[in-house]
């Protein structure tokens, strides 16, 4: 439920050269909206790159509800991308030129997606500032402030997303922020221009979630206000998005993924990761009696591991509700691949004690036959949420 006009936008990271410095306003979350928005047509590829696949999603967005025409995914080797970042630059540009090649993708119109601990997104109150150029002073030095991230090694980007009237007459300006470091974001650059791959964006993993899973919508006048909870299952980790009906208001990257019961199942069988994963799909959380004893160890496993899980998303929504401002909280979204295992949201439901449900990662598209009957539109979620414009 994000209103991609009160979006973070990191698109002037793939245009300026990596020595020069972000535009001093800030701004820049402004511009590419509006040469998006002059072009009748808009085709974008949402790409998000993870530890163990690439994916993509190509969207036409051209009228009140984008179009979703192509989904596409790969593993990508271990190693190459590790906790959202790239370790190996020439394997990336070698798996992307690829992945584009034999999938038919375009190769302009990309916007990526990041997601780390390394990123950090705040909400401000900036107040008596009318200037456009010393608000973005003001950010910046409030950024400093509220963001562990040196300003000298991080790109920053906000945008304004309400004002209200002091007692005092003046203008008070909600401000979203979005700050990250530098030296990641080059990595995926340098790669993506090795492949002969035109980026056009990037964008915060956690702002893509919310698009794809909970597209904002009228709001109903009787409802009392809530928030939307949407958590991404990645492999090696996972993202957990909160929104209060329109701008992402708080989010948050997991180390955890499912990986994690990969290694659980391994540790309790004996076996190797690859021969766990096997086994992990062999899985269902749905029934406590088990006649085979190997499986009933295993499941015995990944519920313990996924005490884990709900422990820390536990600890991030207790934060979020600490927060001045927080919503009661409604339900929980969860998508991803690891989401696919029968009876996961149930199980989690059971030890966050909040309603779970698996999220439809098509809520916010109109999707072509083809891409609307894959069964693994859940690994694809933040993919389409990437393509997504508005």
């Amino acid at each position: 439920m994000v209103d991609l006009k009160k979006e973070i936008k990191l698109s002037d990271l793939v245009r300026r050269p990596k020595k020069s410095k972000p535009a001093r306003n800030g701004a820049s979350a402004a511009r590419p909206a509006k040469r998006a928005n002059a072009k009748k047509k808009q085709e974008l590829v949402g790409l998000k790159i993870g530890a163990s696949q690439i994916a993509a999603a190509l969207v036409v967005n051209n009228g009140s509800t984008p179009r979703l025409v192509q989904l596409a995914r790969r593993p990508l080797e271990p190693g190459i991308v590790v906790a959202g970042e790239v370790r190996d630059v020439p394997a990336l540009a070698a798996a992307l030129e690829s992945f584009f090649t034999d999938n038919k993708l375009p190769r302009k119109g990309i916007r990526l997606g990041i997601g780390t601990n390394r990123i950090g997104v705040r909400s401000l109150d900036v107040e008596g500032i009318d200037d456009v150029r010393q608000l973005g002073n003001a950010v910046r030095f409030r950024a400093h402030e509220a963001l562990a991230i040196p300003m000298d090694e991080a790109v920053l980007d906000y945008h304004v997303t309400g004002e209200t009237v002091t007692e005092s007459g003046g203008i008070s300006r909600r401000v979203l922020l979005a700050a990250a470091y530098r030296e990641p974001i080059d990595h995926y650059i340098e790669a993506f221009r090795s492949a002969r791959l035109e980026l056009v964006g990037i964008d915060v993993e956690a702002f893509a979630l919310l698009r794809a899973v909970a597209p904002t919508r009228a709001a109903d006048p009787d409802a009392a206000p809530s928030a939307v909870v949407a958590v991404a299952l990645g492999h090696d980790r996972s993202t957990l998005a909160i929104s209060d009906g329109t701008v992402c208001d708080f989010m948050r990257v997991l180390e955890w993924g499912g990986g994690k019961l990969d290694a659980a199942i391994s540790r309790a069988l004996g076996l190797t990761l690859e021969e766990a994963g096997e086994v992990k799909n062999q899985l269902s959380l749905e029934a406590d009696a088990e006649p085979d004893p190997r499986i009933a160890r295993a499941r015995s496993a990944v519920l313990a591991e996924l005490e884990t899980l709900a422990r820390e998303l536990i600890a991030s929504l207790q934060f979020y509700q600490s927060e001045p401002g927080s919503l009661p909280i409604a339900e929980i979204l969860v998508t991803g691949g690891t989401s696919q295992l029968p009876g996961l949201p149930e199980e989690l439901e059971r030890l966050i004690r909040a309603r779970v449900r698996a999220a439809d990662p098509l809520a916010g598209v109109r999707a072509e036959p083809g891409a609307a009957s894959r069964d693994d539109l859940a690994s694809l979620a933040v993919a389409i949420g990437l393509g997504v414009e508005q």
